[in-house]
């Protein structure tokens, strides 16, 4: 069973805390600071778009480095294998998937491990560099633009930041249970109209 958040355009204010929270939690372990969520604007509604962790999960069938997966109840995106190509957010249904170029702060250590060809190690007699006026062949996890999507903070115990601090309760945290629950006040919802129904026209 998977697991998403989901907002209520009629409870969100449209403030940007999910963005922030959702920001600084993953800047906190190393990964890109770039929200993975982005609040925005239709008529008088606001709501964040965001990441559905879809069944079939387009992104994760694309993706020619294997950098997205799905993992137990969610759809997850290793940032370190990402090659920044953008198949992923062009196969995104929902418009969920962003490219930021921040440097992860596990990996800014890291530079010379992933790519021992860029400026800072190799010699400018012999880069790319010398030849086009810039290594265009040279990539680093979270320097050349790479994605960003919801993981649902699976580092948090709390679950997911945006869920946690939205001021209005908008976004909620979708799972196994409250999926079930809704189905079940469903069925008992169509089966009481289904009755009265049957009672009117008996009525008549």
């Amino acid at each position: 069973m998977k697991s998403f958040v989901v907002a209520d355009p009629d409870k969100c204010i449209g403030c940007g805390t999910c963005m922030a929270a959702c920001s600084e939690a993953h800047k906190k372990v190393g990964l890109q600071s770039h929200p993975r969520l982005t609040v925005v604007k239709h008529d008088n509604a606001t709501a964040p778009v965001m990441c559905r962790h879809c069944e079939d999960a387009p992104c994760a069938a694309v993706c020619p480095v294997q950098a997205i997966s799905k993992q137990a109840d969610r759809v997850v995106l290793n940032e370190s294998l990402c090659v920044g190509c953008t198949l992923c957010a062009v196969a995104c249904p929902f418009g969920a998937i962003a490219f930021d170029g921040s440097r992860p702060i596990a990996m800014a250590n890291s530079y010379d491990t992933y790519i021992p060809s860029t400026p800072r190690s190799s010699n400018p007699s012999t880069s790319i560099s010398s030849t086009f006026g810039q290594d265009i062949l040279a990539w680093e996890p979270g320097v050349k633009s790479i994605a960003v999507k919801c993981d649902l903070c699976g580092f948090r115990e709390e679950g997911p930041a945006c869920a946690q601090v939205c001021p209005t309760q908008a976004i909620v945290l979708i799972d196994e249970n409250k999926v079930m629950k809704a189905r079940h006040s469903k069925r008992e919802n169509a089966a009481d109209r289904a009755v009265s129904v049957k009672c009117g026209a008996v009525n008549k």
